[in-house]
């Protein structure tokens, strides 16, 4: 069934348009609250540890994007192929790609597929990806970003066949304060929490918010401490967030590295190496190394300090779907 009118009221109907073409969209980001709610006018899904991914078609093969634009295809193979399949040559969704550690989803194990360029590598590191999506943005030529969530994704369900690896993302309507306490005990990273009635907006707003179940987001990789002991590579990550255009520390990061990791990002702080600390503040570790800030980690942690540092963090893996501009303290 190709045409997105058929379950349409008549206000819906008036509300498509035509789809200019192209397999991207800019995503539509949430914002992190510490406010837990439950309301009959939102949605609320699972928050997964994974990477976001736009994936299109145009009457050409399907197309991979990450949030920052660029193209992800060669990662995930089996994504690509699990989309042909559908047999729909124009579309644009909305989703993320997640691999598993046990029953969670593991941002650290994905990050043997994110930085392949090389399909047929990707498919040789044995790691199954899975792409979750949860919200359709153009179908068939018809551009549905101005309908209601609750519509797009009742079409999301009718146009697309969803078996691994494709999964559609459930979700429930109105208990956000009982799915979020639910979540925290499986062990979910938390939750996102919808406006069923809003259109499909790009950009951060506050039609679509963060419930956390654990803390952790993105830092900017400013330096490096020495090895101590038998140790290689390097010691600690040094971390900072941008405000008002400036990079400020945030802390070491001294946990979460495997040797691969060790090596492999020691390579990359190597080819960033400058004279002079990127941070807007003191940092005043033993044994400091200063690099370009190009590298963006995710970190978890347990809480920031009161003098604005990270309690307890750990390395989760490198980003490659923002730019260290964007990143900021979440509040």
């Amino acid at each position: 069934m190709n045409d997105p009118m058929r379950l349409l009221d008549a206000g819906e109907r008036a509300e498509l348009r035509s789809w200019p073409g192209g397999t991207w969209h800019e995503p539509a980001l949430a914002t992190l609250t510490h406010q837990r709610f439950s309301d009959p006018g939102w949605i609320f899904e699972r928050k997964l540890d994974g990477v976001r991914v736009i994936a299109g078609c145009d009457a050409n093969s399907p197309v991979l994007w990450s949030r920052n634009e660029k193209r992800v295809d060669a990662a995930y193979p089996e994504i690509v192929d699990a989309l042909t399949a559908q047999g729909t040559r124009r579309f644009v969704i909305d989703g993320e790609m997640v691999a598993f550690e046990g029953d969670q989803t593991s941002f650290a194990r994905l990050q043997k597929r994110i930085h392949l360029t090389d399909p047929r590598a990707a498919r040789r590191t044995g790691v199954p990806v899975y792409y979750y999506v949860f919200d359709l943005i153009a179908f068939g030529g018809v551009d549905l970003t101005r309908l209601a969530l609750r519509t797009r994704k009742r079409l999301l369900r009718e146009f697309f066949e969803f078996t691994d690896p494709l999964r559609f993302s459930e979700h429930r309507a109105g208990t956000g304060e009982e799915f979020f306490r639910e979540a925290c005990r499986r062990g979910w990273e938390g939750l996102i929490a919808k406006r069923a009635d809003r259109p499909y907006r790009g950009g951060r707003s506050r039609d679509w918010l963060k419930f956390k179940c654990v803390s952790d987001q993105e830092f900017v990789i400013g330096g490096y401490t020495d090895p101590k002991g038998s140790r290689f590579g390097f010691g600690a990550l040094l971390v900072g967030y941008y405000q008002q255009g400036e990079l400020r520390y945030a802390g070491k990061v001294g946990t979460g590295y495997d040797e691969r990791t060790l090596h492999e990002l020691r390579g990359k702080l190597g080819e960033l190496a400058r004279d002079s600390s990127p941070f807007a503040d003191p940092v005043t570790e033993h044994g400091a190394h200063w690099v370009a800030p190009e590298l963006v980690a995710q970190i978890g942690f347990t809480e920031w300090t009161d003098d604005g540092k990270l309690r307890h963090p750990r390395f989760s893996g490198l980003r490659n779907d923002k730019h260290p501009q964007d990143v900021v303290r979440e509040a």
